[in-house]
């Protein structure tokens, strides 16, 4: 059985774009730059051209990379998702029983989590601690920075999918 990954529609188009780019644009320019250091002469000592073919290995392990995940994705609709529940895709607003801060948060694919930019992974101890809570629930997340308590005080879908 394939182990299917949750995405959102934004990200699974945000990686099809990277595919394209890596197969259409990177893979010929890095392909040009390995030719122009060949010319360079003697390839044991050519720095330009074993940095040329180091990076094309990294973009072909990306494309495979990318391809996998892709082929994977189950796409969620992050703007019809249900909100009894924290879910793939909800936004999550929690309470922070120590310092009494809030802090929201919407519940990504590993491949889409930035904190920077307010989603974490269902995979995160946070994500998954939340993960079926519903409004007024209690949660006990085990984090790199010790254990944290919060309580889920609001639910809502994504505006964007």
């Amino acid at each position: 059985m394939v182990e299917r990954i949750p995405m959102s529609k934004t990200g699974h188009q945000r990686l099809k774009q990277e595919l394209t780019r890596l197969e259409t644009v990177d893979r010929f320019e890095i392909a040009n730059a390995i030719g122009v250091a060949r010319e360079h002469g003697d390839l044991k000592e050519n720095a330009e051209y074993h940095a040329a073919k180091e990076k094309q290995g990294h973009i072909e392990g990306r494309i495979i990379e990318l391809k996998d995940k892709l082929g994977r994705a189950e796409v969620i609709d992050c703007s019809v998702v249900s909100t009894e529940r924290v879910v793939f895709g909800t936004v999550v607003t929690l309470l922070d029983l120590e310092t009494d801060d809030e802090v929201t948060y919407q519940l990504l694919g590993p491949e889409e989590a930035d904190v920077k930019k307010g989603s974490i992974s269902v995979l995160s101890p946070l994500g998954r601690s939340i993960l079926g809570k519903e409004i007024g629930d209690d949660v006990v997340a085990k984090t790199p920075g010790g254990t944290r308590e919060f309580e889920v005080i609001d639910i809502t879908a994504s505006d964007i999918s």
